[in-house]
């Protein structure tokens, strides 16, 4: 009778307990800051950004090469952020629960690690052309702008960009569109970063120590 009776107090200790204890998703009550959506908002924007930026620098000139107008680098990082928000959509743990979120969550870190690395390749073409369009001596011919970088060296490589009008475009505007590529690549690539970083950390560095607490009743762990 006793033994019942403690029984009885044991299990409703235990409900107690757990209708005290915070839900999971207390600790988010910002749905807009839980991992991936805020990243994955992050990577779209700037992709966007990014691919605007390159289309408004193509307008300047048709000569500009795809190296120098890295609209292909802003495409990317939104395919990207949409698969971020896939994996929002089927509700992401910690802990691999099928092969679909396995394979998604897979990707995205991939698709994370490929989107740095290519936007430190942008970055140093852009930081490279910015140095040199800073330096231009530029002369207009007809509906082209000839450019050098040293007006006395003979053997000096030409710049040739067609469909400019004023060679000022070049010199003024392109320059400033190199400097602005720089920033949001660099912001893309801590994004990149980050989210890699996050997703590393929850497959990896989160985990359940087999301690157990209270009465075999109450199957509670300490999460460390």
């Amino acid at each position: 009778m006793r033994q019942a009776q403690k029984d009885s107090s044991d299990k409703k200790e235990g409900k107690k307990k757990r209708e005290e204890s915070p839900t999971p998703d207390d600790g988010h009550k910002c749905r807009v800051c839980r991992f991936p959506l805020l990243i994955a908002l992050l990577q779209l924007l700037l992709g966007v950004a990014v691919t605007a930026v390159a289309f408004l620098m193509l307008a300047i000139s048709p000569s500009l090469l795809a190296r120098e107008t890295p609209h292909w680098a802003g495409i990317i990082l939104c395919l990207v952020s949409i698969l971020g928000f896939v994996l929002y959509c089927i509700t992401y743990v910690p802990d691999e629960k099928t092969s679909k979120q396995f394979i998604v969550k897979l990707l995205y870190f991939v698709l994370c690690m490929i989107g740095l690395v290519i936007s430190v390749l942008v970055m140093a073409f852009a930081a490279h052309h910015y140095e040199q369009t800073s330096s231009f001596i530029c002369e207009q011919k007809a509906e082209a702008c000839i450019c050098i970088l040293d007006n006395e060296d003979l053997l000096a490589r030409t710049f040739t960009y067609e469909g400019v009008s004023d060679c000022e475009v070049i010199t003024g505007s392109l320059t400033l569109y190199f400097l602005i590529q720089i920033f949001l690549n660099l912001a893309q690539a801590l994004v990149c970063a980050v989210g890699a970083f996050i997703m590393w950390k929850h497959r990896y560095q989160v985990f359940f120590a087999g301690l157990q607490i209270g009465s075999p009743s109450t199957q509670q762990w300490q999460k460390v």
